[in-house]
Protein backbone atom coordinates (compact mmCIF):
# COMPACT_ATOMS: atom_id res chain seq x y z
CA UNK A 1 0.00 0.00 0.00
CA UNK A 2 2.60 2.56 1.25
CA UNK A 3 4.44 2.01 -1.85
CA UNK A 4 1.65 2.15 -4.40
CA UNK A 5 0.91 6.10 -2.38
CA UNK A 6 4.45 6.81 -2.84
CA UNK A 7 4.36 5.83 -7.06
CA UNK A 8 0.84 7.89 -6.92
CA UNK A 9 2.44 10.91 -5.15
CA UNK A 10 5.85 11.40 -7.09
CA UNK A 11 4.19 11.04 -10.42
CA UNK A 12 1.10 13.46 -9.73
CA UNK A 13 2.56 15.24 -6.89
CA UNK A 14 6.34 15.82 -6.45
CA UNK A 15 5.99 17.08 -2.49
CA UNK A 16 7.59 21.03 -2.01
CA UNK A 17 8.15 21.15 1.97
CA UNK A 18 7.86 24.93 2.21
CA UNK A 19 6.15 24.73 5.82
CA UNK A 20 5.78 28.78 7.08
CA UNK A 21 7.23 29.96 3.76
CA UNK A 22 5.46 33.45 2.44
CA UNK A 23 6.29 33.39 -0.57
CA UNK A 24 5.11 34.64 -3.55
CA UNK A 25 1.04 32.63 -4.54
CA UNK A 26 0.69 31.65 -7.93
CA UNK A 27 -2.31 33.47 -9.67
CA UNK A 28 -5.61 31.72 -8.90
CA UNK A 29 -6.58 29.65 -11.78
CA UNK A 30 -10.62 28.26 -12.22
CA UNK A 31 -9.11 24.65 -11.76
CA UNK A 32 -7.74 25.07 -8.51
CA UNK A 33 -10.70 26.84 -6.86
CA UNK A 34 -12.84 24.67 -5.95
CA UNK A 35 -15.84 25.83 -4.55
CA UNK A 36 -18.23 23.69 -1.91
CA UNK A 37 -21.90 24.27 -1.79
CA UNK A 38 -23.40 27.48 -0.41
CA UNK A 39 -25.37 25.50 1.88
CA UNK A 40 -22.58 22.98 3.21
CA UNK A 41 -20.25 26.32 3.32
CA UNK A 42 -23.19 27.47 5.57
CA UNK A 43 -23.31 24.63 7.57
CA UNK A 44 -19.14 24.75 8.45
CA UNK A 45 -20.44 27.46 11.46
CA UNK A 46 -21.77 24.54 13.42
CA UNK A 47 -19.44 22.79 15.72
CA UNK A 48 -19.28 18.81 15.54
CA UNK A 49 -19.08 17.26 19.16
CA UNK A 50 -15.31 15.45 18.95
CA UNK A 51 -16.61 12.31 20.85
CA UNK A 52 -18.49 11.44 17.45
CA UNK A 53 -16.06 11.80 15.14
CA UNK A 54 -14.47 7.66 15.20
CA UNK A 55 -12.36 6.30 12.47
CA UNK A 56 -14.91 4.45 10.45
CA UNK A 57 -17.01 8.11 10.19
CA UNK A 58 -13.82 10.05 8.14
CA UNK A 59 -12.86 6.91 6.24
CA UNK A 60 -14.67 7.64 3.74
CA UNK A 61 -12.08 11.16 3.38
CA UNK A 62 -9.37 8.58 3.09
CA UNK A 63 -10.24 6.35 0.62
CA UNK A 64 -6.76 4.21 0.11
CA UNK A 65 -5.89 4.53 4.15
CA UNK A 66 -6.37 1.36 6.08
CA UNK A 67 -8.84 1.73 8.73
CA UNK A 68 -6.11 0.43 11.48
CA UNK A 69 -4.54 3.54 10.56
CA UNK A 70 -6.87 6.29 11.25
CA UNK A 71 -8.07 4.79 14.62
CA UNK A 72 -4.35 4.19 15.91
CA UNK A 73 -3.71 8.32 15.34
CA UNK A 74 -7.04 9.76 15.18
CA UNK A 75 -7.20 10.20 19.11
CA UNK A 76 -3.71 11.86 19.32
CA UNK A 77 -5.19 14.36 16.39
CA UNK A 78 -8.31 15.27 18.06
CA UNK A 79 -6.30 15.57 21.63
CA UNK A 80 -3.89 17.86 20.37
CA UNK A 81 -7.27 19.47 18.44
CA UNK A 82 -8.78 19.54 21.53
CA UNK A 83 -6.17 21.28 23.44
CA UNK A 84 -5.82 23.81 20.89
CA UNK A 85 -8.80 24.57 21.25
CA UNK A 86 -9.65 24.57 17.40
CA UNK A 87 -12.97 22.21 18.25
CA UNK A 88 -15.10 23.75 15.58
CA UNK A 89 -16.15 22.31 12.15
CA UNK A 90 -14.14 24.35 9.10
CA UNK A 91 -10.35 23.53 11.28
CA UNK A 92 -11.16 20.14 12.26
CA UNK A 93 -11.71 20.09 8.69
CA UNK A 94 -8.98 21.63 7.81
CA UNK A 95 -6.87 19.37 9.82
CA UNK A 96 -7.99 16.25 8.10
CA UNK A 97 -7.59 17.57 4.93
CA UNK A 98 -4.20 18.52 5.63
CA UNK A 99 -3.42 15.02 6.84
CA UNK A 100 -5.09 13.38 3.76
CA UNK A 101 -2.86 15.60 1.72
CA UNK A 102 0.71 15.32 3.20
CA UNK A 103 0.26 11.93 4.96
CA UNK A 104 -2.53 10.29 3.27
CA UNK A 105 -1.58 6.79 4.82
CA UNK A 106 -2.80 8.61 8.21
CA UNK A 107 0.56 8.39 9.62
CA UNK A 108 3.18 10.78 10.38
CA UNK A 109 5.22 9.98 7.96
CA UNK A 110 9.35 10.66 7.68
CA UNK A 111 10.42 12.25 4.12
CA UNK A 112 12.14 9.21 1.57
CA UNK A 113 15.15 10.34 -0.38
CA UNK A 114 13.88 11.23 -4.18
CA UNK A 115 15.55 13.56 -6.52
CA UNK A 116 13.41 16.43 -4.98
CA UNK A 117 16.16 16.03 -2.13
CA UNK A 118 19.23 14.09 -3.37
CA UNK A 119 21.13 14.83 -6.08
CA UNK A 120 22.07 12.43 -8.38
CA UNK A 121 25.49 10.70 -6.59
CA UNK A 122 24.83 12.81 -3.79
CA UNK A 123 24.42 12.07 -0.38
CA UNK A 124 20.98 11.58 1.44
CA UNK A 125 18.91 14.88 1.10
CA UNK A 126 22.06 17.08 0.01
CA UNK A 127 19.71 19.66 -1.75
CA UNK A 128 18.60 20.58 2.02
CA UNK A 129 21.58 20.85 3.19
CA UNK A 130 22.01 24.49 2.03
CA UNK A 131 18.34 26.01 1.89
CA UNK A 132 18.47 29.50 3.66
CA UNK A 133 15.36 29.62 3.66
CA UNK A 134 14.56 27.01 5.76
CA UNK A 135 17.33 27.72 8.18
CA UNK A 136 19.57 24.99 7.04
CA UNK A 137 23.37 25.56 7.62
CA UNK A 138 25.03 22.56 5.86
CA UNK A 139 25.43 19.05 6.24
CA UNK A 140 23.88 17.26 7.93
CA UNK A 141 20.68 19.99 8.30
CA UNK A 142 18.99 18.19 5.51
CA UNK A 143 19.01 14.61 6.73
CA UNK A 144 18.16 16.05 10.20
CA UNK A 145 15.38 18.11 9.54
CA UNK A 146 14.13 16.49 6.56
CA UNK A 147 10.04 16.74 6.34
CA UNK A 148 8.54 14.44 9.12
CA UNK A 149 4.35 14.67 10.44
CA UNK A 150 1.39 15.47 9.44
CA UNK A 151 2.38 18.59 7.84
CA UNK A 152 5.84 17.51 7.05
CA UNK A 153 7.82 20.10 8.98
CA UNK A 154 11.15 20.58 7.29
CA UNK A 155 14.23 22.84 8.01
CA UNK A 156 16.04 23.65 10.92
CA UNK A 157 13.96 26.86 11.57
CA UNK A 158 10.38 25.06 11.47
CA UNK A 159 11.86 22.69 13.89
CA UNK A 160 13.34 25.53 16.35
CA UNK A 161 10.05 27.40 16.11
CA UNK A 162 7.72 24.56 16.98
CA UNK A 163 10.30 23.01 19.42
CA UNK A 164 10.04 26.32 21.63
CA UNK A 165 6.22 26.64 20.80
CA UNK A 166 5.41 23.15 22.25
CA UNK A 167 8.49 23.56 24.62
CA UNK A 168 10.19 19.81 22.82
CA UNK A 169 14.04 20.03 21.57
CA UNK A 170 12.84 18.98 17.90
CA UNK A 171 16.75 20.37 17.35
CA UNK A 172 18.42 17.83 19.13
CA UNK A 173 16.00 15.53 18.64
CA UNK A 174 13.91 15.96 15.38
CA UNK A 175 12.85 12.31 14.69
CA UNK A 176 10.41 12.99 17.76
CA UNK A 177 8.47 15.57 14.62
CA UNK A 178 6.88 11.81 13.53
CA UNK A 179 6.21 10.69 16.89
CA UNK A 180 2.29 10.19 16.69
CA UNK A 181 1.65 12.83 19.44
CA UNK A 182 4.17 15.18 18.93
CA UNK A 183 2.92 15.05 15.06
CA UNK A 184 -0.67 16.02 16.28
CA UNK A 185 0.46 18.79 18.77
CA UNK A 186 3.07 20.26 15.66
CA UNK A 187 -0.34 20.00 13.16
CA UNK A 188 -2.48 21.87 15.85
CA UNK A 189 -0.15 24.61 16.68
CA UNK A 190 0.62 25.41 12.56
CA UNK A 191 -3.49 25.77 12.28
CA UNK A 192 -3.37 27.78 15.37
CA UNK A 193 -0.89 30.12 13.75
CA UNK A 194 -2.84 30.23 10.09
CA UNK A 195 -6.35 30.11 11.58
CA UNK A 196 -7.60 33.39 10.65
CA UNK A 197 -6.46 32.87 7.00
CA UNK A 198 -7.28 29.75 6.80
CA UNK A 199 -10.91 30.33 8.04
CA UNK A 200 -11.35 33.37 6.05
CA UNK A 201 -10.01 31.12 2.74
CA UNK A 202 -12.95 28.38 3.72
CA UNK A 203 -15.56 31.06 4.18
CA UNK A 204 -14.88 31.79 0.38
CA UNK A 205 -14.84 28.50 -1.07
CA UNK A 206 -10.87 29.13 -1.77
CA UNK A 207 -10.16 25.87 -1.10
CA UNK A 208 -6.72 26.67 -3.48
CA UNK A 209 -5.80 29.21 -0.94
CA UNK A 210 -6.17 27.30 1.81
CA UNK A 211 -3.68 24.68 0.60
CA UNK A 212 -1.41 27.10 -0.22
CA UNK A 213 -1.75 28.59 3.30
CA UNK A 214 0.18 24.98 4.37
CA UNK A 215 2.37 23.75 1.78
CA UNK A 216 3.24 27.00 -0.02
CA UNK A 217 1.64 25.54 -3.10
CA UNK A 218 -0.49 23.49 -4.96
CA UNK A 219 0.86 20.18 -4.31
CA UNK A 220 -1.59 18.00 -2.50
CA UNK A 221 -4.39 19.81 -3.77
CA UNK A 222 -6.49 17.30 -5.12
CA UNK A 223 -5.88 15.35 -2.31
CA UNK A 224 -6.94 18.48 0.34
CA UNK A 225 -9.89 19.10 -1.74
CA UNK A 226 -11.25 15.63 -2.56
CA UNK A 227 -11.23 15.13 1.19
CA UNK A 228 -12.03 18.63 2.30
CA UNK A 229 -15.60 17.86 0.31
CA UNK A 230 -16.04 14.47 0.95
CA UNK A 231 -16.11 15.70 4.64
CA UNK A 232 -18.64 18.28 3.85
CA UNK A 233 -20.96 15.57 3.74
CA UNK A 234 -19.29 13.26 6.09
CA UNK A 235 -18.80 16.04 8.95
CA UNK A 236 -20.45 19.28 8.57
Amino acid sequence: MQATLDLIHAVTDPIEHVILSEGALAPKSKDLRVAASSNAARQLSATKPFASITPSLIHPLFPFTPLANIAANLPHVISALSEANLTDTPMLLAALATIRAEAEPFLPLTESESRFNTSPGGHAFDLYDHRAELGNQGPPDGASFRGRGYVQLTGRFNYAHYGRTLSLDLINSPALAAEPETAARILAAFLVEKQAAIRAALAANDLAHARRLVNGGSNGLARFTGAYTVSLKVLA
